[in-house]
């Protein structure tokens, strides 16, 4: 079975975002993401990224698909129509699964991230597919209209990977943590 890790910032009130956007501007944090959903061991092979419609629609223009990652978006309203044609679209994230584990392209892929929204995320975290969940705390509360889900008490903290930066970072004022959960 293959298994995913979920990716996410959240401020103190576990907000992630605010009319479709993120509620913070950080670079660093921005390009955190970018690495590790790109980041491969094998460079004959890429990474998924599974995320909601609101989510794909969320990213700027010029920014998507993400690139030198295979997007998948779940929708129930969209046709394939509506998305650019390397971008798959499947009705649910278990159909996305066995898109990946049954199709031509489970040999190409390495690693699966869920990159939002929430309700892909609260559904993500209850299958037994969930590795990881890469968390940043960004420290304050800011204006949010959507919020990550409840992490299950079955998540642990596990120390930093090599290619995570430790301890308290700041940016613009803004402070925030790197952490990685695994679900046990």
């Amino acid at each position: 079975m293959l298994k995913y890790n979920l990716i996410v910032a959240v401020c103190d009130s576990f907000g992630i975002g605010i009319k479709g956007d993120l509620p913070w501007h950080i670079k660093s944090e921005l390009k955190y993401f970018s690495r590790t959903t790109k980041r491969v061991s094998d460079p004959c092979k890429r990474n998924v990224a599974i995320m909601g419609r609101k989510t794909y629609f969320g990213i700027p223009e010029s920014k998507r698909p993400l690139p030198d990652r295979l997007n998948i978006v779940l929708s129930t309203t969209l046709t394939p129509d509506d998305l650019p044609s390397d971008v798959i679209l499947c009705r649910d994230l278990e159909s996305a699964m066995q898109e990946i584990e049954d199709g031509d392209i489970r040999d190409n892929i390495e690693n699966v991230w869920i990159v939002g929204g929430s309700g892909v995320y609260a559904e993500a975290m209850k299958s037994p597919r969930c590795h990881r969940l890469y968390l940043t705390q960004i420290q304050g509360d800011f204006e949010c209209d959507t919020f990550f889900p409840e992490i299950p008490q079955s998540f642990r903290e596990v120390p930093p990977d090599a290619e995570t930066p430790r301890g308290v970072q700041e940016e613009n004022g803004i402070k925030y943590e790197y952490k990685i959960l695994e679900k046990q």
